[in-house]
């Protein structure tokens, strides 16, 4: 059974306030961490869309090259629940703060061994092939890096305020892919030549600088007071990821449901879209330009969704924009269509808005669908999850129905079905605002 609170008094009120100078080092750390992590895996995101079939699969035709390169891209997003589980469970055995300063090192590494990575026209199919390993590994380190970088600020925070803490490493996100799509925009400046040959690669190389930042960063935070407490009660425990599919299935599904909402979003209009926009004839610079600009829209929508969520609750808002995303889906589609520049500002600009609608109260909804000691896993579980289909293969996916149908109507029909699917499990999920996260079982 799950134990549950009607007031706010009865949540732990750890240090009292997001001010004090423990909680803003917590806070900080877990954005930066977020945010630079977030760089390294986005930065493949947006480079899968305008180099990589150029670079690595450069004797096929282009639809067929765009389909190879996001079928890459997918593979990160396919090992981001197995990271999800390998790093869930020493998480919650071992505590949140060495798993997050072990997941920064693996992406930064991986990140720095693309920029290096000769191109196929050097070693052939080795060079495809190194990079899906590479990118496994990407998608492995960031699928520890979520659960932690939220758990260790939710943990940390007063009662009445999880949300908006917790939504410190969903606020990485925004500010990663702005800092990915902005440093790929600025090297494609460059003439193609020399863009395709070695410019793309700095974005990749720089990692190795944030990286060291945020291990310097990362390393002066404390333990969560919630793993802590749990660990001087000496409970003997399962393994993680047992005790969440025995005990919590029913909200392992519900919690992939909501995150899915969010991620399609992302997959369609920020991955996708890119690409499909720059062969409709949108200027490949001026698209990157207001993917990276829309990306401070998400930023701000989700730190104020994430302020309503504890006010309100988490549910309500995250039915919102929902709904919004339902309604909007298709004129979207439509605006991505026209292959302009403004056509796409706009409608990756309203996206980005309605996803931070979601992505605010997110992180908080599914922490507070689990335990202290399976938390770490089942929240990873969700969000990998639900990357790992909404993120990583909505873009072979959409490519694959725009290749044979020719038209964005099945799209937008698909997208509107699986997104009142999720709907109605965020309808059917406890609310989690005044739940207590020590007693939750």
């Amino acid at each position: 059974m799950t134990s549950m609170s009607t007031t706010p008094e009865n949540v732990p009120q750890q240090d009292g306030s997001l001010t004090s100078k423990n909680m803003r080092r917590v806070l900080g750390s877990s954005f930066a961490g977020s945010a630079i992590e977030f760089y390294d895996f986005l930065l493949y995101a947006t480079t899968a869309a305008v180099v990589f079939p150029v670079v690595f699969f450069p004797n096929v035709p282009p639809a067929v090259a765009a389909f190879a390169s996001f079928t890459t891209l997918a593979a990160g997003y396919v090992a981001r629940p197995l990271g999800g589980i390998i790093f869930g469970h020493f998480g919650d055995r071992l505590g949140r703060k060495g798993v997050l300063v072990t997941s920064m090192l693996m992406m930064g590494t991986a990140t720095a061994a693309i920029g290096l990575l000769p191109p196929s026209s050097q070693i052939g199919a080795a060079a495809p092939i190194l990079l899906v390993c590479l990118r496994v590994i990407q998608g492995l380190a960031v699928g520890g890096e979520w659960g932690g970088a939220m758990l260790i600020a939710l943990e940390h925070a007063p009662g009445g305020k999880r949300g908006f803490a917790a939504s410190f490493a969903n606020l990485g996100a925004p500010a990663g892919s702005a800092l990915a799509s902005g440093s790929v925009a600025l090297v494609s400046l460059l003439p193609d030549d020399q863009f395709f040959s070695w410019g793309w690669r700095i974005p990749f190389v720089f990692s190795i600088v944030l990286v060291t930042l945020g291990m310097f960063v990362r390393l002066k935070v404390a333990e969560s007071p919630v793993f802590e407490k749990l660990e001087n009660e000496a409970k003997k425990r399962r393994l993680p990821l047992v005790e969440v599919l025995t005990r919590s299935p029913k909200n392992l599904v519900l919690g992939i449901l909501a995150a899915l909402s969010q991620l399609t979003i992302s997959g369609v209009v920020t991955v996708w879209a890119v690409n499909y926009a720059v062969e409709a004839g949108a200027g490949r610079t001026g698209v990157l330009n207001a993917k990276t600009m829309s990306a401070f829209i998400l930023f701000l929508t989700t730190m104020i969704s994430a302020r309503a969520s504890d006010r309100f609750g988490r549910k309500p808002v995250l039915m919102a924009g929902i709904i919004l995303a339902i309604i909007w889906a298709y004129p979207v589609l439509l605006l991505i269509q026209a292959g302009t520049v403004t056509t796409f500002a706009i409608g990756v600009g309203v996206s980005q808005a309605i996803q931070g609608i979601i992505l605010g109260p997110l992180a908080g909804f599914l922490a507070e669908l689990f335990s202290t000691a399976t938390r770490f896993t089942g929240a990873s579980i969700c969000f990998q999850t639900a990357s790992a289909i909404g993120a990583g293969f909505t873009p072979v996916v959409a490519s694959a129905v725009i290749a044979a149908t020719g038209s964005i109507t099945a799209l937008g029909v698909a997208w509107i079905v699986v997104l009142a699917a999720c709907l109605v499990g965020v309808l059917l999920a406890p609310e989690g605002r005044r739940r207590d996260l020590a007693t939750i079982a």
